[in-house]
């Protein structure tokens, strides 16, 4: 049989309602899974490493990455930049790997235009008091900074309809479960399969 292409994951969700450790866990259980290490000009949370969370640069070499046609999808969230190199992706999706990109809602509408057979998934909290109390949680950001980013969350919630799937994100390994489900049904899409068909029917 012909190699498969690997399957392209857009995931979005709000600040703060476990996209990061979720994702930590599905890698951890599926050798061909990879996430796509985001770019950004925010600086560094806690034990977070650079080349490994993302890579952290300055808006000026953000800005030369842009203007060069290099990246995937970018925008500007919050004051800073976010984006995906697009070189890495392509690459790995060639060699059969899926490729989750970890992405604000306004990166996940550039996704789909330039690559219309992704799948994109968002991830919801059980309740914004629980995003508030995990955002709390944290420790890591001022009252002011908690405010604006339940105000973002609630306009990103409103958008979870635009998306293909919906994962809640009350228990954590229910939702790896399920987030799994989606990858493997998307494999198996008629869509990505055409060529088996004709395959089996001349293989005599």
């Amino acid at each position: 049989m012909t190699d498969k292409k690997g399957v392209l994951v857009v995931l979005s969700g709000p600040s703060g309602c476990g996209k990061d450790t979720l994702l930590s866990k599905l890698v951890q259980r599926n050798d061909d899974v990879k996430v796509s290490i985001s770019m950004t000009t925010r600086s560094p949370r806690g034990q977070e490493i650079d080349g490994v969370d993302y890579y952290f640069v300055t808006a000026e070499y953000f800005e030369r990455k842009i203007e060069g046609g290099e990246m995937l999808e970018y925008a500007n969230y919050a004051g800073n930049y976010y984006g995906t190199p697009k070189a890495p992706v392509d690459e790995m999706l060639g060699r059969g790997i899926s490729v989750i990109l970890e992405i604000e809602v306004q990166g996940a509408e550039k996704i789909r235009k330039a690559y219309p057979d992704a799948v994109t998934v968002f991830l919801m909290p059980p309740s914004l008091a629980s995003l508030e109390k995990r955002l709390r949680s944290r420790g890591t950001e001022d009252e002011e900074t908690i405010s604006h980013r339940l105000f973002i969350a609630e306009q990103e919630i409103r958008r979870a309809g635009e998306y293909d799937y919906v994962v809640v994100n009350d228990d954590l390994d229910e939702a790896v479960a399920d987030f799994e489900t989606v990858i493997n049904a998307e494999k198996m899409r008629l869509t990505r399969n055409k060529n088996i068909i004709s395959e089996v029917i001349n293989n005599v």
